[in-house]
Formats: C-alpha cells, structure tokens, sequence
C-alpha cells in the first residue's frame, strides 16, 4: 500500500512562505511512502529525514493512530525540529528585547 500525506496543506488555505494565517498546530511537515517502503518527512518543502525498514513501519503505524497536532510533532521530535521549552524565558531575557 503506497501512502502519501501532506500535512502542510489544510482544506481552507494552503502553506505559503509568509502565509500568517496558518492553524498554530500547523509546523510545516509532511511525509511520503516510497514503493520500496522508505518514508521520506519533509518540512515547508525540504527533505528533513528519510526512514527505513522497521523506522518506517512504526512510523506509519503511529502516523495513524494520531491527530493532526499530534503528527506535526511527531514529525518535530523524529527530524529534531521543536522547541526545547526556553523560548519564553529567552524571549524576556534583556538581551532579546
């Protein structure tokens, strides 16, 4: 079975670069079913990670069992792309203002 799914695209409006009206659960990431069983996870665009055989597996397998937020951080987590929960702190810091 070939599965493709772009998660970047909602039904109301598709991804663009400077687009600000994006759902905030919305990360840019999207996969790919090769016929040879490879998953390919891009993010807006760019091949951020590829799986292989048993990576693949579990990852389809897993990718079926969550909901939209919850495939965009999968996704985050699997290509090392999220935050590391200091963005907050950073941001008040006086070097950043």
């Amino acid at each position: 079975m070939r599965l493709s799914y772009k998660a970047h695209m909602t039904p109301e409006i598709e991804r663009r670069p400077g687009n600000t009206q994006m759902n905030s659960t919305d990360l840019g990431f999207s996969f790919k079913q090769s016929k040879n069983g490879d998953v390919s996870i891009t993010h807006n665009g760019k091949r951020a990670a590829t799986l292989r055989k048993e990576k693949a597996e579990w990852f389809l397998e897993d990718m079926s069992n969550l909901n939209f937020e919850g495939q965009q951080q999968e996704m985050a987590r699997l290509t090392g792309n999220y935050r590391r929960g200091n963005e907050r702190t950073a941001k008040q810091h006086p070097r950043n203002r």
